[in-house]
């Protein structure tokens, strides 16, 4: 049976995305939002470099934490890398950053994932504390789980070395088996970094249903249905409820650690932060 305090407890100090065009949307949902919320800024190949920094300015400005993304494919050079550190220094945004691999099959630059940005050495030397990396508790559809493993150890080796922070904030779930499992290994292989579980915002459900194809998501209709959507109604809109419950029912501090949720804004910020707000007084 669910623990309603064991929801509450995952859900505080939740964290949330945006990319550099949801700024308004921000503006919008910042009353909903509590104070100091970490709010990750994304890298996406339609957007540069003025508007990554439009938008940590604006979490900035808002009372909450930006945690602008590093998209390490992305990448054409060091100087690229330099540019935007030091113009997320100078906006007082550098403290906190989610390094990731990134989409692009092959690398636009010499960085081929995220811990050879992690070992360049320069984000200690731009005012970066923390770093947040990626895990992928039901894997990835192009890198094998080998790889995946071994590519987390690393970049938690690579921050230990460094005296940076981390935070592992995983790829968005709709079945908390999977997700639970995942973090006890995480565990077993001696990580003890904090973990935020990606949730899907409220959103259609159709749109949903797409992300998790795109990004090689489980949606079989065992999952999904669980979740709390059928695969025959895609009209409508669909929220964690369901899947917050089963991990607070799962969740054993012992086992798993320092676990918080991190929502994936499908359904915009304004939806999510209001539907948390409301989630939280239930």
């Amino acid at each position: 049976m669910t623990n309603p305090a064991t929801s509450i407890a995952l859900l505080t100090d939740f964290s949330l995305e945006m990319t550099g065009k949801d700024t308004e949307d921000l503006r919008s949902a910042a009353a909903a939002i509590p104070a100091g919320t970490r709010i990750n800024v994304t890298f996406l190949g339609n957007e540069d470099l003025p508007m990554r920094l439009t938008a940590a300015a604006a979490v900035l400005g808002g009372g909450f934490t930006p945690v602008p993304h590093i998209s390490a494919r992305r990448l054409h050079g060091r100087a690229e890398l330099e540019e935007y550190l030091g113009a997320l220094q100078a906006a007082g945004a550098s403290e906190s950053i989610f390094a990731v691999g990134g989409d692009p099959a092959t690398p636009e630059g010499p960085y081929a994932d995220s811990e050879s940005v992690i070992r360049t050495g320069l984000l200690p030397k731009y005012g970066v504390r923390h770093v947040s990396i990626a895990g992928y508790p039901e894997g990835h559809p192009d890198i094998p789980d080998d790889v995946l493993w071994a590519a987390l150890r690393g970049k938690a080796a690579a921050l230990r070395e460094q005296g940076l922070e981390g935070t592992i904030i995983t790829q968005f779930a709709f079945d908390e088996s999977p997700v639970l499992a995942w973090i006890e290994k995480v565990r077993a292989e001696g990580i003890d970094l904090p973990i935020r579980i990606g949730v899907p915002g409220p959103a259609g459900v159709k749109r949903l249903i797409g992300f998790a194809r795109r990004f090689g998501i489980g949606a079989n209709a065992m999952i999904v249905k669980k979740y709390g959507f059928s695969l025959t109604n895609l009209i409508g809109t669909a929220g964690p409820d369901k899947l917050i419950g089963a991990l607070a029912a799962g969740y054993d501090p012992a086992r798993h650690g320092r676990v918080h949720l991190h929502f994936y804004t499908f359904g915009g910020l304004t939806a999510t932060s209001e539907w948390i707000r409301d989630f939280r007084a239930r």
